[in-house]
């Protein structure tokens, strides 16, 4: 049986979460264990709007993407014609990149096909994770990988599914901030509290 990790003092945050939007985000949503399905096309949408931008900036626009993505909802997104993804493309509040927009609308459509096989995406996503929460131990930023085995294995999954911008490394980001993976380092307040909730 391993250790317990060192006590976390409860002002202590992960070394990422400063300023206005990661801490909040951070205290609040990332690690938080959930299987709702819009939830996790909400993230795996952000996720890829996120590609080679900082993740602050998504944050920043997310009230926004939201709105102009009808909250995320699977139904709605997947029913989108071109002439909404060219509204979406006009919108200087959104992420005007052709390919990112047009793939949340295909992904979303794969969403849909998931739940009609399956009953649930969230749902079908852990069970292809492996059906139990990875809690890591990282006690610094450089221990914390960018992606691993299985994330690699599942963007494969999601690719072979349909999906569009699901490289390993965004769905590893995705595995943390949906809590399959309790990535925060064991120095922050967060990876005590999130753990309470696993057992």
């Amino acid at each position: 049986m391993s250790a317990p990790p060192p006590s976390a003092d409860e002002n202590s945050r992960c070394t990422w979460a400063t300023g206005e939007y990661l801490a909040p985000y951070h205290d609040t949503e990332w690690g938080v264990f959930t299987l709702d399905d819009r939830a996790h096309f909400e993230h795996l949408s952000l996720e890829g709007f996120q590609s080679g931008l900082s993740w602050t900036t998504i944050l920043k626009k997310r009230a926004h993407l939201n709105k102009i993505f009808a909250d995320f909802d699977p139904i709605q997104v997947a029913g989108f014609d071109e002439k909404t993804v060219e509204e979406i493309l006009k919108d200087t509040g959104g992420i005007r990149n052709r390919r990112k927009v047009e793939s949340v609308v295909n992904n979303a459509r794969s969403v849909l096909q998931i739940i009609q096989r399956e009953g649930s995406f969230g749902g079908f996503l852990f069970d292809a994770f492996g059906g139990k929460v990875t809690v890591n131990r990282f006690t610094k930023d450089s221990e914390i990988p960018p992606h691993t085995d299985a994330s690699a294995r599942l963007a494969k999954l999601l690719k072979k599914e349909g999906f569009s911008f699901v490289g390993p490394t965004t769905v590893y980001a995705h595995l943390q901030s949906m809590g399959f993976v309790n990535d925060h380092l064991v120095s922050c307040f967060r990876w005590e509290e999130i753990q309470k909730d696993y057992t």
